[in-house]
């Protein structure tokens, strides 16, 4: 079991083709090709999690299954937060313990995911329901000067969640979609 310090960032991507040419050009190679991913929160009854700042999920990337907890973290200019994972055998048995807790899934969202690395740091590309974005992950001096290198200003920096980010989308796009998930923001948004 894997227990670390998060330090992150994120940023909207508009031109996916062309953060892909530069980050070849700063030096990253692709890790993971772009790979399905479905998250599922959890928490107990009164959102006692949530109330702590706190996040328990379930991840199937690809056919990978992984636990995740993040503790309360500390938001400044990167998003830090100790993070413990674990790889799960079956994610649906692990579902099931979770539920004979008392937890329930409380948010479920999904993603295609792409991993890159410049062996000193990982940047994902996301490509979700609500639009894409890149997600930064290092050290605060390590992820700034990547940042520069992909020509994104600190103004730019995203530090919430996406549970907070669909929340944020939610009220722009006037969606009645619960999920962040491809099906329901399509079938639940009004068309613009």
């Amino acid at each position: 079991m894997a227990s670390n310090r998060e330090v992150e960032i994120k940023f909207r991507v508009r031109d996916l083709r062309a953060l892909t040419r530069k980050l070849r050009a700063a030096g990253f190679r692709l890790v993971t090709r772009r790979t399905h991913e479905v998250n599922t929160l959890y928490d107990l009854p009164g959102e006692v999690l949530r109330g702590r700042r706190e996040l328990l999920r379930i991840r199937k990337y690809g056919s990978t299954w992984t636990l995740t907890h993040k503790a309360k973290g500390k938001i400044g200019k990167h998003s830090s937060r100790v993070e413990t994972e674990t790889g799960v055998a079956d994610g649906k048995k692990m579902d099931a313990i979770l539920r004979a807790l008392g937890y329930a899934p409380s948010f479920r969202y999904e993603k295609f995911r792409a991993e890159w690395t410049d062996g000193k740091g990982q940047v994902v590309v996301d490509e979700t329901p609500i639009g894409n974005f890149c997600e930064i992950e290092g050290p605060p001096r390590w992820i700034d000067a990547t940042a520069e290198k992909l020509g994104v200003d600190a103004a730019d920096y995203i530090t919430k969640n996406y549970a907070g980010l669909f929340g944020e989308w939610k009220r722009r796009a006037e969606s009645s979609a619960r999920e962040m998930t491809f099906e329901e923001v399509a079938s639940r948004t009004p068309l613009r």
